[in-house]
């Protein structure tokens, strides 16, 4: 539609004379994309992108569709007969118009998200029993093409096979995994992940990188590798890392957004290859061995051209592939070679709410891969956003651009910076990346709750009043701003030992519960803390410092374990942690040793001084 009207002149003449023209970046402002989403939804049936909505001076719809065409054709209307219509109307019966529009914003304010619900636990082995119905067992993933990764299903999956012991769960996780890294919807030269997949065999992606895909994915794949040690999982997860650390890092250390599908006008061109092509790079020997390994032929596997791939190759060779210094070599030599070609848009904004992202995953994989190089370019980030993207008045914000900074933050700002600070916490046990996630805790509910009806609305109370406000809940692509709101303060409020807080998760829970109970599977990160909610906390006190080995083994046990029903704290006898967490007071180290506290189902086990105790208590 951009090619077809928006840069058409005959388009623009029509628009620029009859109406104003305003272009939304929906990663930019998410409020005003998901209000009129659901007006087009409210008054088609359905939605989708490119929007298109047109509406009165004073903001308020009375026309929304999706794509149109130039001109009319397969019973379509065309943008230009469309404008010129709504044009005539406006002078005509302007009144109808406005009357419309008005009777359509006060159709969709009676539209609420959130139906109250109790939720019980069975709706934890009804969202299982969903996805054991929809897998593929052939190609792996849920239904059929188009294939979206949604990692945070995987995730509920992982947490429901730890709490459950049910192997098919992990079972499907292992299987969706290895099949989205053998398609083509990985980048096998450069590394990343594509945004999504247009056939049921992860073959063809639609070719677009983004970061919030990336972090979600390494994230999922770190918790895999906890769960199996499978380094094949370790090693997927560390390519996404340097794909992100490569590619897509400010020199400030926040992360850009996305990659464009497009370069030179062609979907896919910067990453297709022809069997020629590569003829000219590699000797003989190098050419069989990549060919026969990637899927590279001379007819190619997608319009004459070829996606590398490992779809044919089995399961159990896939790690020996990873490790083959051959194949490296390889791959390596046509990265140099790829780097040469016109390279998609990169777009450079700097998001808070994907950068919160990105900084959990590489916290969390750092702490789990126990490499400090991912800590660090976690820590960086945070620290350009909390300097750069906080304004004199304490508001976080949403983008960052060309050194400008715009837009109050949204919830979804808010929930993921948390994740990532919690994350970090976790990985350093820094105590002031824990007391920031509480301070930003506070404000967000100060900021977003709805104090009357519950749950999160998606913009802020100081933020310009737009016709209304609407609540996120769908976990969608990524997850919604309540699933991870919720999450995060079911994980702080464990940590602090903070009862007011746990009230408030039960609050969102019974706010969003008869939503949730109608198609469970679509809610999994909501799912996936309440799943925590269910079980007792278990916490972990290990009273020591990070100088002392047994201090640093216990840690080290601690973060290969894939524990995501535990909360685990680092007491080094700061009295700064001590106003952060009271309650690990009288944890102390005996007779100057590390000593490890475990307790679970609110009874604590007698204090344990050595690895091998703890790791029989663990």
């Amino acid at each position: 539609m951009e090619k077809e009207s928006f840069e058409d002149k005959s388009v623009s003449e029509i628009l620029n004379k009859n109406f104003v023209a305003v272009k939304v970046d929906r990663e930019e402002r998410p409020d005003i994309d998901s209000i009129y989403m659901s007006v087009c939804q409210a008054m088609t049936g359905s939605g989708g992108w490119p929007l298109t909505i047109i509406m009165t001076p004073d903001k308020k719809p009375f026309f929304a569709g999706t794509y149109f065409p130039k001109h009319s054709k397969n019973g379509y209307i065309g943008i230009i007969e469309l404008l010129n219509e709504i044009n005539e109307a406006w002078y005509t019966k302007k009144h109808k118009l406005i009357n419309s529009s008005e009777n359509i914003v006060n159709n969709i304010k009676k539209y609420s998200t959130e139906e109250k619900g109790n939720l019980s636990k069975d709706i934890i082995d009804e969202t299982y029993n969903s996805f054991t119905q929809i897998f593929d067992n052939r190609y792996g993933g849920f239904g059929s093409s188009p294939k979206f990764p949604s990692p945070h299903n995987i995730s509920f999956l992982l947490m429901y096979y730890k709490a459950t012991g049910e192997e098919s769960a992990l079972k499907m996780s292992e299987k969706t995994l290895e099949s989205m890294y053998m398609g083509g919807i990985f980048d096998h030269i450069g590394f990343g992940f594509s945004r999504y997949s247009t056939d049921k065999k992860w073959l063809v992606p639609h070719f677009e990188k983004m970061l919030y895909d990336n972090s979600l994915l390494s994230f999922t794949y770190a918790e895999a590798y906890q769960i199996t040690k499978n380094e094949l999982y370790k090693s997927i997860a560390e390519k996404i890392f340097c794909y992100i650390l490569r590619d897509m890092v400010s020199p400030e250390g926040g992360f850009y957004s996305a990659e464009d599908a497009d370069s030179e006008g062609l979907e896919g061109k910067f990453y297709l290859w022809s069997k020629e092509e590569i003829e000219t790079i590699l000797d003989k020997d190098e050419l069989m061995l990549f060919c026969n390994t990637y899927d590279i032929t001379s007819n190619g596997n997608f319009e004459g051209k070829n996606i590398p791939n490992l779809i044919s190759i089995k399961t159990k060779n896939l790690y020996d592939i990873n490790s083959n210094i051959k194949i490296n070599n390889i791959r390596q030599k046509l990265f140099l070679i790829r780097e040469k070609r016109i390279h998609p848009y990169k777009d450079d904004k700097i998001l808070t709410s994907w950068n919160g992202l990105m900084i959990a995953s590489l916290a969390y994989g750092g702490r789990v891969f126990n490499n400090k190089d991912y800590i660090n370019a976690a820590e960086k980030a945070v620290n350009f956003i909390l300097k750069r993207m906080i304004n004199e008045n304490g508001r976080l914000m949403a983008r960052f651009r060309n050194n400008h900074t715009a837009y109050n933050g949204y919830l979804d700002d808010y929930a993921f910076l948390i994740h990532g600070l919690i994350e970090l916490y976790e990985a350093t046990y820094n105590h002031s990346y824990l007391e920031k996630a509480l301070l930003l805790n506070d404000d967000m509910i100060k900021l977003f709750y709805d104090n009357e009806n519950g749950g999160f609305f998606l913009y802020g109370n100081d933020s310009e009043n737009l016709i209304l406000r609407t609540k996120e809940i769908y976990d969608g692509a990524i997850p919604s701003g309540n699933s991870m709101a919720v999450m995060n303060i079911l994980r702080l409020a464990r940590i602090t030992d903070n009862k007011l807080l746990e009230d408030k998760a039960s609050e969102i829970f019974n706010t969003f519960g008869g939503t949730v109970q109608k198609s469970p599977y679509t809610y999994t990160k909501f799912l996936s803390a309440f799943l925590l909610s269910t079980i007792a906390p278990k916490h972990i006190v290990i009273s020591g410092t990070t100088e002392d080995n047994t201090t640093k083994e216990m840690l080290n046990l601690v973060n290969k374990t894939y524990m995501p029903f535990s909360t685990v704290i680092l007491n080094n006898q700061d009295k700064d942690l001590y106003k952060l967490i009271p309650f690990i007071k009288n944890n102390k180290m005996i007779d100057g040793k590390t000593t490890a506290y475990i307790c679970e189902n609110y009874t604590c086990h007698p204090p344990v001084s050595t690895l091998d105790d703890f790791k029989t208590k663990l």
